[in-house]
């Protein structure tokens, strides 16, 4: 077999940034926007896209009309991604609203997600996939207890960036007083959070100040505006590229003449970095073997990394399908049967102690049973109840869950990927919760 150098982890992070422009995913940030009732997440967005011409001339001719409808003298932004009647008619956000738009320098996917404490599981949803929280304050009104329970879900969702905007400035004179104290309580809360990257910006997303231009109304104010910040904050190095691990999803056999004899390993590269000549273990049979080619779409490479989508082939004919996992024979994740895990409650339906679940975790489904409830978290304060073990839905809990077969797992924190679960009502089939495991 031809010997392929390996390169280190810093040759292959700035291999990374090096394809930031040219492949898709590296190029796409996903980013969450949480805050109380009316303090103008919406409004917000439609800011972004009405000031970076990412609207159609028809979308934007119907928000005029509909703000015409109510009575309003200007255009109402928030009617763009508002799109539920019952939205539009209590000027609030109910379910995830997903948008897309582009710059020169980044491309974007944001989920514009409910502020109401019955819709937490829509905010979960909305955050899980983000690179990025946008959290927004009312100026008037300060950090505020759903400013806490946004925050502390960012932070269990392992969101790595969050960018701190107090807005509505203009109605509180553009004062900077207003500003610095807002900045100093939420740095206090953030004390109580898993997230090393928090920004502040003052904005009026009315008015649009310091939302992609400069404000004239805040001279004192020298950061960047939040485009800005959206373009520029670097989420390459939030990728675990210390653990490989490549879940299969499918087995490429095309049977044709001149690849006859090609059975390659399909799937999305969740985390680490694989090389040709690399030795791994199939899990959960413990086999090892080694990868004689990587191909990504038409192309052979020496190496792969997260989130890239190859195909891949081994040396040995080992039996792997989907649901299987290959990782290094040097660095293998946890395994078990019993997991601890903190989980979102989706259905109307409590959960059932000893109740039966299926658990889908990366490419693979098992049935798993929850053991035991250990807590129950009032999101607002962030207290641990451990007398009140209901779980209904939109509560946030910790479980501990048995699986019918070993899970390959690493923790949440670790890898967001690899940590991640649903369970599912096996009757239903209705996904009833999302899962972190620790």
């Amino acid at each position: 077999m031809e010997q392929h150098t390996k390169l280190t982890k810093e040759e292959i992070k700035q291999k990374v940034d090096e394809l930031l422009n040219n492949y898709l995913e590296m190029d796409l940030l996903r980013f969450t926007t949480a805050g109380s009732v009316d303090d103008g997440k919406s409004t917000l967005i439609g800011r972004l896209l009405y000031d970076t011409k990412a609207i159609f001339q028809d979308q934007l001719d119907a928000v005029e009309r509909a703000s015409r409808r109510r009575g309003e003298d200007q255009i109402n932004l928030a009617l763009i991604t508002d799109g539920l009647k019952a939205e539009r008619e209590q000027g609030i956000t109910i379910d995830v609203a997903y948008r897309y738009f582009h710059t020169p320098k980044r491309k974007f996917i944001i989920a514009d997600t409910p502020g109401h404490v019955q819709y937490t599981r829509n905010m979960v949803t909305g955050a899980s996939t983000a690179n990025l929280a946008i959290i927004l304050i009312d100026a008037r009104n300060g950090v505020v207890e759903q400013t806490l329970r946004h925050s502390y879900i960012a932070s269990l969702l392992q969101i790595k960036h969050i960018i701190v905007t107090v807005n509505k400035m203009d109605l509180v004179g553009y004062d900077q007083e207003v500003f610095e104290k807002i900045k100093q309580d939420y740095q206090n809360i953030a004390q109580k959070l898993d997230v090393k990257d928090i920004r502040f910006v003052p904005i009026s997303a009315l008015k649009g100040d310091n939302v992609v231009d400069k404000s004239e109304n805040m001279p004192w104010y020298d950061g960047p505006t939040l485009l800005w910040l959206l373009e520029n904050i670097n989420i390459t190095s939030d990728i675990n590229l210390d653990d490989p691990r490549f879940p299969v999803q499918y087995v490429i056999r095309p049977m044709s003449d001149e690849w006859h004899d090609y059975r390659g390993y399909a799937g999305r590269i969740a985390s680490g970095v694989f090389h040709v000549g690399d030795e791994v273990m199939i899990l959960p049979s413990g086999l090892t073997t080694k990868i004689t080619s990587l191909h990504f779409a038409d192309r052979e490479l020496d190496y792969a990394f997260a989130p890239q989508s190859v195909a891949m082939t081994v040396a040995d004919d080992i039996d792997i399908s989907r649901g299987n996992m290959i990782v290094p024979v040097d660095n293998v994740p946890q395994q078990s049967n019993e997991v601890e895990m903190k989980i979102c409650w989706f259905n109307q339906r409590p959960l059932q102690p000893r109740g039966r679940y299926i658990l889908r975790h990366t490419t693979t489904e098992m049935l798993a049973m929850v053991t035991d409830i250990d807590y129950k978290l009032d999101i607002n304060t962030l207290e641990k109840n451990y007398d009140d073990k209901e779980i209904k839905m939109n509560d946030i809990a910790k479980i501990k869950v048995r699986t019918a077969q070993p899970l390959f797992f690493d923790p949440y924190k670790k890898n967001r990927q690899t940590g991640a679960v649903i369970l599912i009502d096996e009757s239903t089939n209705e996904t009833v919760a999302a899962g972190m495991i620790e």
